[in-house]
């Protein structure tokens, strides 16, 4: 920020002295209108040979001086006109406490805000930041340039005026959390940040776990012509339940027996255990081609593993349920629909594309299969991108030479607080080591306090929309370092569309207004009280009598003078 104030900076207050913290400090104004929560405001300080513009963020206010309670007490009566009868102007009668929070002065060297930690004087002035100068340094990208990510803009200015720009290089390697309780906002945000990534100055690989079936209207980005620049052309490319495929040799031992149903017996997992080990030493198994057929042909040579040659009574019983829990599970002949596949599964380079969304629809498949597919496709893709940083896979199905990104809606379903299903452990990976070899996470819940925190904790960037509960409120202020509590306590009063944007995305936490998608969304709630009107409507029961009537066959002219019956 430079050294003199612009000339659209306006005097808003007058220092009063530090605040309660060491990084806060109080100031007096009697503007009611422009001290809000989340405002941007600077005071002016010697930094050696430099004079710098401190900025700060406003984050609490308290009314220090109004006018008497009585009056106020005739609702009548405006207390303005009470006021002036005495010569008082009503605004100037009205004194607030304002709390700042320092943030620094912006280095355009270092790319970030430094604060010097120089205490303002009391007396000195306090400006509003102007849009222009907040425009220039909130955000670390400008909208349309590589690697930005326009997704709203400043709450507390007019909607436009100072836009909010994501770093796309840091959202996608140090990983994403998008918070929010239902009905917020946050599959809308999720679609406008798809949009930003699949923009010309971006053409990301990215991929959408969608359990819902929301995201089908992102396919109206490959005709739109505001996606297309020089020759390129998105792609949208959705991934039905009945097209989505997993290998059974790329299933782990956890896998299978955390598909297997309940009642299986530690007996049963003990030679599934052995069957599985045996396969994995076999050469099939070191080349990893083996089928669910030489799994179930590995636990019948069980039933006579013993030392004489003869199984026991007990373990025939128990390999022989163990069986038939395998086959309901993964034999094509008991299950013709099913997702496993001996030789079958969607190639990395089908699913990440750079310019493509690929959207994985998996609202018809069980919880835990939509667990075990999205722990094989990431356990996959870390494989291969590791293999091709790393110089050991220089083509096929392990050669993946881009970064990807995958965005995972309900994530509460695949790491949640409390117990670790199949998915949790390699979501852990990834945050922690995906940084290194360019496989970045984004996580969307409505629920962020049955989100593993260690996961959470893991997402240095955080789009936090309006959230009621305590506990998902408790949560969030415990997993999320970049965010101020102050800012926090903000979260119930957000509306839809609102949010506080916070981490290594953004040059410093902003309460930011959503901009409007360019597709349509697919999460919208139902009128439930439309659609009954709808069925009751005159063209709608004609469509129906129409439907239901019934179908005669024609009379031949034939039959009819031969008189034969109908």
């Amino acid at each position: 920020m430079t050294s003199q104030p612009n000339a659209t900076d306006q005097l808003v207050g007058t220092i009063k002295g530090p605040g309660d913290r060491p990084h806060e400090y109080l100031f007096i104004t009697a503007d009611n209108r422009r001290a809000r929560i989340g405002e941007f405001v600077y005071y002016t300080a010697r930094d050696g040979a430099e004079m710098r513009h401190i900025l700060g963020t406003v984050t609490a206010r308290r009314l220090v001086r109004n006018l008497p309670d009585a009056f106020l007490s005739d609702p009548e009566t405006p207390p303005a006109v009470v006021s002036a009868l005495i010569g008082l102007e009503g605004e100037g009668c009205e004194l607030y406490e304002i709390t700042v929070e320092t943030i620094g002065y912006f280095s355009r060297r270092l790319g970030d805000f430094v604060n010097p930690r120089i205490p303002p004087e009391a007396g000195a002035p306090v400006l509003l930041a102007s849009s222009e100068t907040l425009a220039g340094v909130l955000s670390p990208r400008r909208v349309g340039e590589q690697g930005s990510a326009h997704v709203g803009s400043l709450l507390t200015r007019s909607a436009g005026e100072v836009p909010v720009v994501l770093s796309v290089k840091d959202v996608v390697s140090t990983h994403l959390a998008i918070l929010a309780s239902t009905g917020a906002g946050k599959s809308y945000t999720a679609g406008v940040l798809v949009e930003e990534l699949m923009m010309p100055h971006n053409r990301a690989a990215v991929l959408v776990v969608d359990p819902h079936g929301e995201y089908d209207t992102l396919t109206s980005i490959a005709g739109d012509a505001r996606f297309a620049q020089d020759g390129y052309h998105p792609e949208v490319k959705i991934y039905t339940p009945d097209r989505i495929k997993v290998r059974f040799s790329s299933l782990t031992e956890a896998d299978i027996k955390y598909l297997l149903p309940e009642g299986t017996s530690d007996k049963m997992l003990h030679y599934l255990s052995q069957a599985y080990r045996k396969l994995r030493a076999s050469e099939h198994g070191e080349n990893e081609t083996y089928a669910y057929h030489d799994l179930r042909d590995v636990v019948t040579a069980e039933k006579y593993g013993d030392d004489d040659g003869r199984g026991s009574s007990g373990n025939i019983g128990s390999i022989d349920a163990l069986l038939w829990r395998l086959d309901s599970r993964f034999d094509t002949t008991h299950r013709p629909d099913s997702i496993f596949h001996d030789r079958e599964h969607i190639p990395l380079q089908e699913l990440f594309v750079p310019g493509r969304c690929t959207v994985l629809q998996l609202s018809d498949i069980e919880q835990h299969e939509q667990q075990v597919i999205v722990a094989t496709l990431l356990r996959r893709v870390n494989k291969a991108r590791m293999m091709t940083v790393r110089g050991d896979a220089q083509h096929g199905e392990n050669h993946l030479p881009y970064p990807v990104f995958a965005l995972l809606e309900e994530a509460h379903r695949f790491a949640p607080a409390g117990q670790t299903v199949v998915s949790t452990n390699i979501l852990k990976q990834i945050l922690s080591e995906g940084r290194k070899f360019g496989v970045g996470i984004g996580l969307i819940t409505q629920r962020p306090g049955k989100l593993d925190q260690d996961v959470l904790s893991q997402c240095m960037t955080q789009v936090i929309m309006r959230i009621v509960n305590p506990i998902d409120q408790d949560t969030v202020a415990k997993s999320v370092e970049g965010a101020g509590r102050q800012l926090l306590q903000e979260l119930p009063a957000l509306t839809k569309g609102q949010a506080v944007i916070s981490g290594v995305g953004v040059n410093t936490p902003v309460m930011c207004r959503v901009r409007e998608r360019i597709t349509k969304h697919g999460g919208e709630t139902f009128d439930a009280p439309g659609e009954w009107a709808h069925w009751h409507s005159e063209g709608e029961q004609r469509r129906r009598e129409q439907d239901n009537a019934v179908l005669v066959k024609p009379i031949k002219k034939a039959d009819k003078f031969r008189g034969i019956p109908l």
